[in-house]
């Protein structure tokens, strides 16, 4: 009966690992696939010949720098504001006492009773008013307020275990409320804002939605959009969009090998607190 059990636990595991690593092997191994290898109607799971072809033109053919750079700001301003506005935000609803700090957590979390797609108009409108559009400010901005609701709930755990007696004794020493949030709740609650961060830096790293409608220009589109040029109506190039998604899987991949504990430790500290 152990041993069925074992068993059963071993298949599940390699299931779930299938499900998920087979995609991810599939695409490295395509990308270094022939064109005629990669779209015969016999699939290979191992290249024939190996070729380095896909990258080679996708530096050379598409302007996949000028992408790569603009997610890379897009994201890390957008993660850097929204781990300022988020501390801010979460200090002040789970730490400082006023009316109505409870009506405005609920109205920060009713962002995501919306669709996304409701809100395009509203923010088209908006950005063309204050002269935004097809600029990387506009999706900054996108990004944080979509980002930023959830980030506040992320806090609220380590926000609420910090000790009250301890926020006391550093307002008697003379500490001010910004000096207690940076010098006492940033430091203990690391995890959370490691959490944070990483959520919102794959959230803006692969948002489509708003950037292929807010964007125009080809100097200004980031790597999810300029990936949207090999999909075309009569011909997927899919040697360029298998090397490219290879590129584009790797900061996002790095980013969670280093911080990964961190953001698994800052999802779960809710529900053990």
């Amino acid at each position: 009966m152990r041993l069925a059990k074992n068993l059963a636990r071993y298949f599940s595991v390699a299931a779930v690992l299938a499900v998920v690593l087979l995609p991810m092997y599939w695409i490295v191994i395509s990308s270094f696939k022939t064109l005629p290898e990669l779209t015969s109607p016999t699939p290979t799971f191992w290249p024939r010949t190996f070729t380095v072809e896909h990258y080679v033109r996708l530096f050379q053919q598409v302007p996949f720098v000028t992408y790569f750079l603009n997610s890379v700001y897009v994201a890390l301003a957008s993660t850097a504001i929204t781990l300022v506005l988020a501390s801010l935000a979460a200090y002040s609803l789970y730490r400082c006492r006023y009316r109505a700090r409870h009506l405005l957590y609920r109205a920060f979390i009713s962002i995501y009773i919306f669709p996304r797609v409701l809100l395009l108009i509203p923010l088209y409108v908006l950005f063309t008013r204050m002269g935004v559009i097809d600029t990387l400010l506009a999706l900054i901005i996108v990004n944080v307020t979509v980002v930023a609701p959830f980030s506040i709930w992320m806090l609220r755990a380590f926000f609420t275990a910090v000790p009250l007696d301890l926020e006391d004794a550093a307002m008697v020493d003379g500490a001010s409320r910004l000096q207690v949030l940076v010098r006492i709740f940033l430091p203990l609650s690391a995890p959370g804002l490691a959490a944070v961060a990483l959520n919102s830096f794959l959230m803006s790293w692969t948002e489509y939605l708003f950037a292929v409608a807010f964007i125009i220009s080809d100097g200004h589109k980031t790597l999810p959009v300029g990936m949207a040029h090999f999909l075309q109506q009569y011909f997927i190039d899919w040697g360029l969009l298998m090397s490219s998604s290879v590129l584009i899987a790797i900061p996002p991949i790095v980013l969670f090998g280093l911080a990964g504990r961190w953001f698994i430790k800052g999802l779960t500290a809710g529900a053990v607190r």
